[in-house]
């Protein structure tokens, strides 16, 4: 499974930016799909993730601002972030968990940087 994330960038305080993540590859193993984000110094959390056919789930700090989508026709996951704070500040990580030969695997994209100025 591949990953390829994009949408990240540079927005003030209340704004709003869109990531996606294209999976490829091995995608009928793929059984759920986030978003994790790192902060400088800090340890990568989990933004917001689906299982396929089940919850989503959103990290207290971005419930009712942050959306997940998936776009089964393309493989495609969106993170529409909006009310951004200068808190929202971090690499974001696309993640991909798959099921191979019962055993779990988890993908990682490239991180995009969301930088949010005050």
């Amino acid at each position: 499974v591949q990953l390829q994330a994009s949408g990240g960038g540079l927005v003030q305080a209340g704004g709003s930016l869109r990531l996606s993540c294209v999976a490829s590859g091995s995608i009928s193993e793929i059984y759920a799909m986030g978003w994790f984000r790192q902060a400088p110094g800090k340890e990568r959390e989990l933004v917001a993730s689906t299982r396929f056919g089940g919850t989503t789930v959103y990290a207290d700090s971005v419930r009712g601002r942050f959306t997940l989508s998936r776009v089964n026709a393309d493989n495609t996951l969106h993170l529409q972030m909006n009310s951004l704070e200068p808190g929202d500040t971090a690499v974001y990580y696309c993640n991909a968990g798959a099921l191979r030969d019962l055993n779990y695997h988890d993908y990682w994209g490239q991180g995009t940087l969301v930088t949010v100025s005050s």
